[in-house]
């Protein structure tokens, strides 16, 4: 027989809409109703705060103390995975960022095995980089940064077939519009990041199938009087989605205050962490293909002061865009589990509808992720 949970006391939002005084109804991880709350269900109550979708984080590169690259496994996925859900985060994809092929081979590896193994909170892999501009690296190491060829496409057809979900962030201008079409007929997400490429050519790379923009404004051509660059190309067209950086560091709030005006549907702006290996440690500094990375005043940055990921956990971009820049709770709440969901085509994911998973977060009213009873 199933166990029937009532979640009650907390204000609810499900995707969509607010909910008040109203229980959140659940029986074997499956959402039934939001409403009164049936005789004989265990009630739960819940000292006031949001109940809401759990935060899909679609850019992790680490956390725990594990950044993923060279001798990653299943289990330390499982680690960075565990690591995020502290921070709210019910799905991620854990994230490579531009490494040699037999390092590449190796992580989806490990990225099929945890999805064998149903760890939880695993998506897939999000493959950033090696096709790249060195023009726009950021901390990508240029001596990795190579063309797409034939190899490549063939290994990340075969790892689709092995991951729930593949996203795989590339230049515009590195490879072409018939390879795109290839991945995307594959399962596959293509974002257009590290891109120096104008309009045009980012324009032609969309319509072959890229969806997404890897975060906005950063490591990316910006809007020019006679070129809007990638960044004008993301906002423009309606088919893309882009992640974006939410700690006052990456983006200026006046650039992000356009950017959400400017946005062409249905394809939304999202909050990514780009955490490194630092969250949820204490850690101070960490290696990334043998360069030091120093973690100070809330930012990750290599010797030469370039970003390197951000210190930020989803939870604290989406107290950022709340608290600080302003945005209304439940765009904020959309920002960090709907739209990145349905940007990779996480059914059932980032909404509390009934029929869905009953992936949940429970925030106090400052906005702070707090432990369900039981």
């Amino acid at each position: 027989m199933s166990q029937i949970t009532a979640f009650t006391g907390a204000r609810i939002f499900d995707g969509e809409t607010w909910h008040d005084d109203a229980a959140l109804v659940v029986a074997d991880g499956v959402v039934q109703t939001i409403g009164d709350a049936p005789t004989g269900a265990t009630r739960v109550p819940l000292d006031g705060g949001v109940l809401a979708p759990g935060l899909i984080d679609l850019q992790v590169n680490g956390g725990g103390g594990h950044l993923v690259g060279p001798g990653t496994t299943a289990n330390d996925l499982g680690v960075v995975c565990a690591t995020h859900r502290a921070f709210g985060v019910t799905g991620l994809l854990p994230t490579l960022i531009t490494d040699t092929g037999e390092v590449t081979e190796a992580v989806l590896a490990a990225g099929a095995e945890a999805a064998r193994r149903q760890v939880p909170g695993f998506l897939g892999l999000h493959l950033e980089g090696p096709h790249l501009s060195l023009a726009r690296k950021g901390a990508h190491d240029p001596a990795l940064i190579r063309p797409m060829d034939e190899a490549d496409l063939v290994r990340l057809e075969r790892a689709r077939g092995a991951l729930p979900h593949l996203l795989v962030t590339v230049a515009a201008e590195t490879v072409t519009p018939e390879q795109i079409a290839r991945l995307v007929r594959a399962g596959i997400v293509v974002s257009i990041g590290h891109s120096d490429a104008s309009f045009e050519v980012t324009s032609r790379a969309i319509r072959a199938g890229a969806s997404m923009a890897t975060h906005l404004f950063n490591a990316m051509s910006q809007i020019g009087n006679r070129d809007p660059g990638v960044v004008g190309a993301t906002l423009h067209h309606g088919s893309v989605w882009g992640g974006l950086i939410a700690d006052g560091i990456h983006v200026h709030p006046a650039t992000l205050r356009l950017a959400l005006r400017a946005k062409t549907g249905p394809g939304r702006i999202f909050l990514v962490s780009d955490s490194m290996s630092q969250a949820g440690t204490d850690l101070t500094s960490f290696s990334l293909n043998g360069r030091t990375i120093y973690r100070q005043d809330g930012a990750l940055r290599l010797g030469d002061g370039t970003l390197a990921g951000a210190d930020l956990t989803l939870d604290a971009a989406l107290r950022y865009m709340h608290l600080k820049f302003g945005l209304e709770l439940g765009e904020c709440l959309r920002m960090a589990s709907l739209y990145p969901a349905q940007a990779i085509g996480a059914k059932g994911l980032g909404t509390l509808q009934v029929g869905s998973a009953a992936d949940l977060v429970w925030f106090d009213k400052g906005l702070k992720v707090r432990a369900l009873p039981g």
